[in-house]
């Protein structure tokens, strides 16, 4: 199921190449758990960080993290710490897959770059797409680390997804959209893709999105869907989780926020090695 999120953050994620556009794009994120055995699991994790215990082993964790050299440590890897404290923070709720989840995103676009922020999730900070690399900012603890993007051999070895355009048509934002099932086999296990796409922003260039690859040859769009996607919805044997579009504005967006700030540290964050 992390592996699900990855994915669909990263699909929406863009690099853009050669594009018109300029503004903001605002998506909703919605995750369902469907497989009983998961929900078991899921429950019986969330009843074992209610237990006085693991309570009180978190507690001390959190403690542990503003000691000075336990700082640190955790300063070359700031993700790592969001997470742990995403964790304490579900522990105590009593929500913990409520706190791990993304509730939403925007993407701003200008020209051939894109920033991506999410809305709460297991996944903090923005990611910058730019023609040359992509990057995890975290503006919090002013730090940012590289994004690994797939070889060719990679893309090569992907299985190529099957997909379907269908008669079915919906209406977003006022939007007449067409849907198509992508469907994608990996590892001996399915995903369907929902994707129901329109064609009416001509200075977006999808086409560009086909091309773009994202860590072990993943494709960022899929070759083959015209028109820009203004909602997904993917399901795996776990569970689906759901993408829409709820707001688009054309606007002038500052230069600034595609550059990384001077003073920000490279760290290897959760993707690898510094470069």
């Amino acid at each position: 199921m992390k592996r699900l999120i990855i994915i669909l953050f990263l699909s929406v994620a863009w690099q853009l190449n050669a594009q018109t556009f300029e503004g903001t794009i605002k998506w909703s994120m919605k995750m369902n758990i469907t497989d009983p055995a998961m929900k078991a699991k899921m429950a019986e994790g969330q009843q074992k960080m209610q237990d006085p215990a693991n309570q009180a082993k978190m507690k001390e964790l959190q403690e542990k993290m503003k000691d000075p050299q336990f700082k640190a440590m955790m300063e070359n890897n700031p993700q790592m710490k969001a997470m742990i404290e995403k964790m304490a923070q579900g522990a105590s709720s009593g929500d913990m897959m409520g706190s791990m989840m993304p509730k939403g995103m925007t993407v701003r676009i200008k020209g051939a770059n894109s920033l991506t922020t999410t809305e709460g999730g297991m996944m903090p900070g923005d990611i910058l797409h730019t023609p040359d690399k992509s990057v995890l900012i975290d503006r919090e603890n002013k730090t940012y680390s590289n994004m690994p993007s797939g070889s060719s051999s990679d893309q090569t070895e992907r299985t190529k997804p099957t997909i379907t355009k269908t008669s079915e048509t919906a209406t977003i934002l006022g939007h007449i959209c067409s849907k198509y099932i992508v469907t994608l086999n990996e590892h001996g296990k399915t995903i369907t893709s929902n994707i129901w796409t329109t064609t009416d922003f001509k200075d977006i260039d999808m086409k560009a999105f086909a091309r773009q690859r994202m860590g072990k040859g993943q494709s960022l769009f899929y070759e083959g869907v015209e028109g820009m996607p203004l909602k997904v919805e993917s399901i795996v044997p776990q569970g689906n989780m759901i993408m829409e579009v709820v707001d688009i504005k054309r606007e002038s967006l500052s230069s600034s926020l595609f550059t990384i700030p001077s003073d920000y540290k490279e760290t290897q964050g959760m993707f690898g090695g510094v470069r």
